[in-house]
């Protein structure tokens, strides 16, 4: 009955706690935003034109409209969430185990995702379904309704494949598969040449067999002195030149052994710098009061282990696929899924529930956009904004009732977002709903001016004017 029930706390009593004026709040937060999101997105948008080689004509017209324009959607998601609640709040006269959360978020998260632009909305409903998703679970679990599954990142991981048809994955996903596993898996290849590679002779091969076309060979220094580069590269090119390659295979460069050798030491290489340079702001502001940290920013398991995981993740992939078309003796989509499933064992190496969910949600929907071209499936006009709508107020919900229950990432994020002033919510009120909504605040209770409360809260600390 305590989630049926209503407080009749006023909004600054349960929200806006820092100030009495819901219209100061509301411009309060939305200043915080305004800034946080301005920060966020100007180096996001700089280093993707940067890495995707934009021409000076985007720098000049595109790019500061761009940043302005998702900075004005995540201001609008987080400045109209404190307009909602007060609204919410006068027209209900208190709040509900809904309102405050998932009531007020949801009107909010509709108008602020018909702000941003048509072409980042649907990785946007992506990433928050996946995270409401997650959220959901983690709730159902605190309730008892579910068992916790063991590695079950790595069940979801596994489920995962690398779709390979035509027109399987587009976008921002058709990108970072490509540019993980390789243009010679990539469905625009395999689908257009699968045919006409398959009965090609084996020329590379047999060149490599007689010892021909080999350039490096016959331009490899004998009187200097070699270093530890030099053995390391004529150890590739001698496995180059000794190993097989299957006429179906796309890698016409290398045979099928070097070519999951590089894959890996490529993938553990990027994972490997990620993590470095992810750790350089926060050791670069301890270099100078504890120099001995610096080695840690080069020599940390975190570095490897997602190095191990993207390193293992190709080579296990690229290997089955070349076991696969050297057994049927083809090039098949099939292959792909027992691939995929495989090389997910890699996430032993870098257990990450963000990346599993991420490519779940992505599987989900591709399987659904098939449906719909199928004829299975109905359409739904606009249901990317209406599931970014839901995903968000859940993910809302979480934040305000039971932060327990929310990733702590995107509970971080939050309180960057509002400039902390999330965590200035007065939760032990809404313990009375049962879902332990103050249990990770020890006992925070804010100060209220009693000029403008309506009743006091047990434990409150009273600010005199």
């Amino acid at each position: 009955m305590a989630a049926l029930s209503k407080i009749p706390h006023s909004c600054y009593e349960i929200g806006h706690t820092w100030s009495p004026s819901c219209v100061q709040s509301a411009v309060d937060v939305t200043r915080g935003a305004l800034e946080v999101s301005f920060k966020i997105y100007a180096p996001l948008y700089l280093i993707a034109a940067i890495l995707r080689r934009r021409k000076k004509d985007y720098y000049l017209k595109r790019l500061l409209p761009e940043i302005l324009w998702s900075t004005s959607f995540l201001t609008a998601n987080g400045g109209l969430y404190i307009v909602f609640f007060c609204i919410l709040r006068k027209l209900l006269g208190g709040f509900n185990s809904w309102s405050a959360g998932f009531g007020s978020a949801l009107p909010a998260s509709y108008i602020a995702i018909l702000v941003e632009r048509k072409s980042r909305r649907g990785l946007l409903t992506i990433y928050m379904a996946n995270l409401a998703t997650e959220t959901l679970f983690r709730m159902a679990v605190t309730r008892g309704m579910v068992k916790p599954i063991r590695h079950g990142e790595l069940n979801l991981f596994c489920s995962f494949f690398c779709c390979r048809s035509k027109d399987g994955l587009k976008g921002f996903a058709f990108s970072a598969l490509k540019f993980i596993i390789g243009k010679e898996e990539i469905p625009n290849h395999s689908v257009m040449a699968a045919e006409h590679t398959c009965t090609r002779p084996l020329e590379r091969t047999a060149a490599i067999e007689t010892g021909e076309d080999s350039p490096a060979s016959a331009e490899r220094p004998s009187s200097r002195r070699k270093t530890l580069l030099a053995y390391t590269r004529e150890l590739l090119e001698s496995i180059c030149k000794k190993g097989p390659r299957h006429r179906c295979c796309k890698h016409y460069q290398d045979n099928c052994i070097s070519y999951c050798i590089k894959g890996f030491v490529r993938m553990f290489s990027v994972g490997y710098l990620i993590q470095c340079c992810l750790k350089v702001p926060s050791t670069f502001r301890q270099m100078f009061s504890k120099p001995s940290r610096l080695p840690s920013l080069f020599y940390n398991k975190e570095n490897f282990q997602l190095g191990a995981f993207l390193g293992s993740f190709v080579s296990i992939y690229k290997g089955t696929s070349c076991l696969l078309r050297w057994l049927r003796n083809i090039d098949d989509e099939l292959h792909a899924l027992i691939a995929g499933f495989l090389a997910g064992m890699s996430m032993f190496f870098y257990k990450s529930t963000t990346i599993s969910m991420y490519l779940f949600t992505k599987l989900v929907e591709t399987m659904y956009f098939k449906g719909i071209e199928a004829g299975r499936f109905p359409y739904f006009p606009h249901a990317d904004t209406v599931l970014y709508a839901i995903s968000t107020a859940i993910c809302f919900q979480a934040a305000v009732m039971e932060v327990q229950n929310l990733r702590p990432t995107y509970w971080k994020f939050l309180l960057r977002l509002t400039k902390g002033r999330f965590a200035l919510m007065n939760r032990q009120v809404l313990d009375v709903f049962g879902t332990q909504a103050s249990r990770d605040f020890k006992g925070f209770v804010p100060k209220l001016d009693p000029r403008f409360t309506t009743i006091l809260t047990p434990g409150a600390d009273i600010q005199l004017g």
